[in-house]
């Protein structure tokens, strides 16, 4: 039997993880984050089912959340990353500029990645981020390592009390500015 292989819905768990925790951190009136959507032009529609078989993304997206928390302006991205060497190509330029120019405007910006092969999520602020961007465009690196990271924000996947408890890690976060 042949396996599928596809790339497209890489993080989708991730994705659908972290929607449900948002959901219920707004439940709980934590936090309101809405996922966003990426915008796309459909060039094909199948007329019985009524659903996009061909289409073409219309402009690049920014980030995949975008919300507030208990007052704090925050956005972020979800990536997944199955080795503990994470590349820098999976960050696009117009997102560093997005996310940098949220921070100027006093909100917070943060990557959330969880390293399938170690069963854990890291939170990543936008300003440790910077310092891996910042080395591979002097020329360094294109990557940064799983050891690189600051393990207080580091979490495994079964000590959460939520799905992806990303709001306990925002909070030490914003003692550290």
């Amino acid at each position: 039997m042949a396996t599928w292989k596809s790339r497209g819905l890489r993080g989708s768990t991730l994705e659908e993880l972290i929607n449900r925790t948002n959901e219920r951190y707004l439940e709980d009136k934590l936090a309101l984050i809405q996922k966003i959507p990426t915008p796309i032009t459909p060039i094909n529609i199948d007329k019985e089912t009524r659903h996009i078989t061909l289409a073409y993304f219309d402009q690049k997206s920014t980030v995949d959340y975008i919300g507030v928390v208990q007052g704090i302006p925050v956005c972020f991205d979800a990536k997944e990353c199955a080795e503990d060497t994470f590349s820098l190509q999976n960050i696009h330029p117009h997102q560093v500029t997005f996310m940098e120019n949220f921070e100027e405007q006093d909100g917070i910006a943060f990557f959330l990645i969880y390293y399938t092969n170690r069963s854990e999520y890291c939170y990543l602020p936008f300003r440790h981020l910077k310092v891996f961007w910042d080395r591979a465009q002097n020329g360094g690196r294109k990557s940064f390592r799983h050891e690189e990271l600051d393990e207080k924000y580091i979490i495994s996947a079964g000590e959460a009390q939520v799905l992806v408890p990303y709001l306990e890690l925002l909070k030490k976060d914003l003692e550290e500015r």
